[in-house]
């Protein structure tokens, strides 16, 4: 790597020929003077002009910059490819498909995130100059379309990484090198929950490839260079740093990605971003964008996540994960107070699936799971790839509080089936709220007993037990609507609005700030935290 010197320096020679006279003309002025110098203060003085003379902080930083990424450049892209892929055209119409969103192809991951983004391309007319910002695919002669992107080789044998959704549905993939040389791949393996796909293709003399580097090492700030296929342009470089980390942007469970700020475009999906030592920190994978095109705002999935699932893609052409059978949620700073936490981190068990590996290790609901194999379990996201990453039949230890005390819980992990998902997403129920309530309002909650009527006016079995909420005081904040069942508050559970009533007003005695209830929406439990201070 180049440095940069600083622009006033001399050379080490005359560098240090004028410290050494300068160093003999004080000693000799010391000696010809009055004043006597003792041994310690004569080292004071040295160790003073020692540094006095050191190189400044500013310029140490300057040195550490790359006056060049040229090097970089001409070592790395060799081994990054671009990908075609050709997918039969479906019989649909434009109303069919919908409005296209811009730099996300149909149906990956990422169309919900930038959903949201579609309204302005409309208004805009799109990047392509439609009138309603839709992109279409390439229109090959037989009814074929195609798609662009980018990967990198990871294997001198033609192991060739790319993101799931360059390739998903393709009845043809081709990858060209560097040099021009265009190849025919074979899918090994592709995993949707992390948007990755390995192809192979086949070579009669070893191929360039690139490392991984340890994405845990990389800092917000350090300098990265991404390379691919923007626009199908072909190989292009771009530089910039690292942004941020740990971003989540709803495209999966297990959501942590880099943000960069190097120019990521339509087209650099599935291509790397190294570090300066030309090892691949990540996978370029989306971006944020109001018009088609880079705003500086890109993501890439860490390498470390990346190559634990390339190498299970490479030995089974599959993805296993573990599986430990709950259903959790967030611990806001409310329910922190409510349980006794001094920080809202940890992950709030909300429900434990029957006959899991939670069930059998004896976990309850309202448990908070603090740590996971020694790892600290911050939010969500870290207990789901803490478990995702455990070998099936491996036993962990979990360490959790449960009213008010930690202890630590040993589980033996599952592997995760094709047929275990996530619980569904809540829908409103809406269905009215009774006429007249049996007693007054509970800090803003109108209550009702879950008589036989309530359960035929809402449409809730004999198998749910507890309270109803039939409406709120415009004061309430908590995340409750009528139709919801109370099912217990704090440890305790209730069967009558004055269970409720007496629950809140023992945690408001004890001076709790807020009170944790557990509620039960169209079947899906989960917790909630009701204030009881300011």
């Amino acid at each position: 790597m180049t440095t940069l010197p600083p622009a006033n320096s001399q050379s080490k020679p005359q560098r240090e020929i004028g410290r050494a006279g300068r160093l003999r003309r004080t000693v000799a002025a010391l000696l010809l003077g009055t004043t006597v110098l003792t041994a310690p203060a004569l080292a004071g003085w040295a160790a003073s002009q020692a540094q006095q003379n050191a190189t400044p902080p500013a310029v140490a930083m300057v040195q550490d910059t790359p006056a060049s990424f040229a090097d970089l450049a001409a070592k790395v892209s060799p081994a990054v490819v671009n990908i075609a892929a050709t997918q039969e055209a479906k019989a649909e119409t434009r109303a069919q498909r919908g409005p296209a969103i811009p730099g996300v192809p149909p149906g990956t991951p990422f169309e919900e995130f930038f959903r949201q983004f579609q309204d302005q391309m409309n208004r805009n007319g799109g990047p392509n100059g439609g009138p309603d910002g839709d992109q279409d695919q390439d229109q090959g002669p037989r009814g074929k379309t195609g798609a662009l992107g980018s990967g990198f080789i990871i294997d001198p044998a033609g192991y060739v990484v790319t993101n799931n959704h360059v390739i998903d549905g393709a009845s043809e993939i081709t990858v060209t090198l560097q040099d021009g040389t265009a190849m025919p791949a074979k899918l090994i393996g592709r995993d949707a929950k992390t948007d990755l796909a390995l192809l192979k293709v086949k070579s009669d003399k070893p191929l360039p490839s690139v490392d991984w580097a340890d994405s845990d090492k990389t800092r917000v700030g350090d300098w990265v260079m991404a390379v691919g296929n923007p626009f199908g342009l072909g190989g292009t470089v771009t530089k910039g740093i690292v942004s941020a980390r740990g971003r989540d942007i709803h495209s999966g469970p297990y959501d942590d990605y880099f943000q960069l700020d190097a120019a990521i475009n339509r087209g650099n999906s599935g291509g790397p971003t190294f570090d300066l030592s030309g090892r691949v920190i990540g996978i370029n994978t989306a971006i944020y964008s109001p018009n088609g095109g880079s705003v500086g705002i890109g993501f890439a999935i860490p390498s470390n996540l990346a190559k634990e699932v390339v190498a299970q893609l490479k030995d089974s052409g599959k993805v296993e994960r573990g599986w430990l059978g709950v259903k959790i949620q967030e611990v806001t700073p409310d329910i922190a107070d409510s349980v006794g936490l001094p920080n809202a981190k940890g992950a709030l068990v909300a429900e434990v699936t029957a006959d899991s590996p939670a069930q059998r290790a004896g976990l309850h609901q309202g448990d908070v799971v603090l740590s996971y194999a020694g790892k600290p379990v911050n939010n969500l996201r870290d207990l789901t790839r803490h478990v995702a990453d455990t070998k099936a039949g491996d036993t962990v230890d979990l360490k959790i509080l449960r009213e008010g005390r930690e202890k630590t819980v040993p589980v033996r992990i599952d592997r995760l089936s094709e047929q275990q998902q996530m619980a569904a997403a809540e829908t409103d129920s809406g269905k009215g709220s009774a006429e007249h309530e049996d007693v007054a309002p509970v800090k803003g909650l109108k209550l009702a007993p879950l008589d036989r009527a309530a359960r035929k006016r809402l449409g809730i079995g004999e198998d749910i037990q507890g309270v109803v909420v039939t409406g709120l005081s415009s004061s309430v904040d908590v995340p409750i609507r009528p139709g919801d069942v109370i099912e217990r508050v704090g440890d305790t559970l209730v069967k009558s609005p004055a269970d409720v009533r007496h629950q809140v007003s023992e945690a408001e005695k004890a001076g709790q700030k807020a009170l944790l209830m557990l509620i039960n929406r169209q079947g899906n439990e989960s917790f909630v935290a009701l204030k009881l201070k300011a």
